[in-house]
This record gives structure tokens, C-alpha cells and sequence, in this order.
């Protein structure tokens, strides 16, 4: 995946990485498709390599966080509209899609450029250079923590997909999970339990099967019966 950054002679002490050639280019494929079908017209300002992969705590079961950034005010100004909408195309194209890159499932996101980065490592995939470069340091993780508050959430939309006002109350989860997550990151960073915990969700299907089921039942609301 990665590469010491040298040039003719010599490589730099420190050591220093960057992104093989291959896995950049296959990266820069994958998002050029994403951007087609979220067909927005806004420009891409940066596509970012972050999480897990782009740090030193990754594992084989570590996925490649993919980020698109927008301005998100010149898609429209109605910035809930496009989070929601960005969102939404994101779980239909995670569910028409299965794509690794080197074994390792690659998850696409639309960003906003002014949101502030958490992640200890990231990576300018068009700059080709670090945003963000990591330093190595032991992380403590609590599995406990975040196997039990994934249980309680999954039993949360769980019940939600089963209940009477279903769209309702997915959405009160949609703004949960959004603020779970943020609140994690902002306090503790990607090694939050708050984020392992939507990483968790993410990677059991759970996140894509409330926005799909979400956006089907705001199409059905807005539809008329032959």
C-alpha cells in the first residue's frame, strides 16, 4: 500500500511514505466513478485517503476511507438538504457495489471542505502527500465499550425498521448516529469508542440499511398508487 518517499539517491531520514503509484491510480479510478454517479456538477477540491489504513493501527480487516471534498454551498444552499442527499447516494452505491482495493473494502464519502479533519493520518490522493501525517503511538482501545454501545444501536434500528412510523423515527437515529459520531471525534478522535462504534455499524451493513431504507420510504411517500 505504501512506499518509502525517495528520490534518485537517497531516501530521506526520517523515513517517510507515500502512496504506491498503482493503489493511487486505482483510487483515482474509483473516485472518478463515485463523482459520475453522485452527478452534482460542484468541483472536487481534494479526494483524501484517511482511517485506519492511513495510520499505523490498521488491521486485514481495515477498510479504505475514501473522501470526495465538495464545497458543499455550491451544490446548494440548503446544507441539510445536500448531507442528506449525499448520504443517501452513498448507501445506494455501497449496495451496487463491492470494491477492494488490495483486499481491502473501499468506502466512499462526500465531504465538506470546511469540515475539520480527526483523523491522526491523512493523505492528499490528488496531491499525492500527506495532509495529516501520522506518528506512531499505542492506541488503547475498549472492546467492550464498543461491542455493547453497537448491540444497543442495532437493537435501536432494529426496532425502528419494525415500527409503524418507520421513516420518522430512522431519521431521529440518522441525527443519533451523526452526533454520536461527531461528539466522539471531536473528544477523543478516530480512536473514540464513539466512531469504533459507527465503523462497527458501517461495516455490518447496519448504516447503509437505514439510509436506503430511509430514502425508500420518503419515495414512497411521495408516490401515488396506480
Amino acid at each position: 500500500m505504501w512506499e518509502p518517499c525517495c528520490n534518485e539517491t537517497m531516501c530521506e531520514l526520517p523515513m517517510h511514505y507515500c502512496l504506491r503509484k498503482e493503489i493511487r491510480d486505482a483510487l483515482v479510478r474509483i473516485s472518478n466513478e463515485f463523482y459520475i454517479f453522485l452527478d452534482i456538477g460542484a468541483p472536487v477540491k481534494d479526494i483524501t485517503f484517511t482511517g485506519s489504513l492511513a495510520n499505523f493501527n490498521y488491521t486485514q480487516a481495515s477498510d479504505i476511507d475514501l473522501h470526495l471534498i465538495f464545497d458543499f454551498q455550491e451544490i446548494d444552499e440548503n446544507i441539510d438538504l445536500v448531507k442528506s442527499f449525499l448520504n443517501a447516494k452513498k448507501a445506494i452505491w455501497n449496495d451496487n457495489h463491492d470494491i477492494t482495493v488490495k483486499g481491502h473494502e473501499v468506502e466512499l464519502y462526500s465531504q465538506d471542505y470546511s469540515e475539520p479533519h480527526h483523523s491522526t493520518g491523512v493523505y492528499s490522493i490528488l496531491h499525492d502527500e500527506w495532509i495529516i501525517e501520522p506518528i506512531k503511538k499505542p492506541v488503547k482501545i475498549n472492546k467492550h465499550a464498543i461491542r455493547e454501545k453497537t448491540k444497543s444501536i442495532i437493537s435501536q434500528i432494529d426496532l425502528a425498521l419494525e415500527s409503524p412510523d418507520r421513516r420518522k423515527n430512522l431519521e431521529k437515529l440518522k441525527v443519533k448516529i451523526r452526533d454520536m459520531r461527531k461528539a466522539g471525534l471531536e473528544r477523543s478522535g478516530e480512536f473514540s469508542i464513539e466512531n469504533l462504534t459507527f465503523k462497527m455499524l458501517r461495516r455490518l451493513g447496519y448504516i447503509d440499511k437505514v439510509y436506503s431504507t430511509s430514502l425508500s420510504d420518503f419515495d414512497k411517500a411521495l408516490s401515488i398508487d396506480e
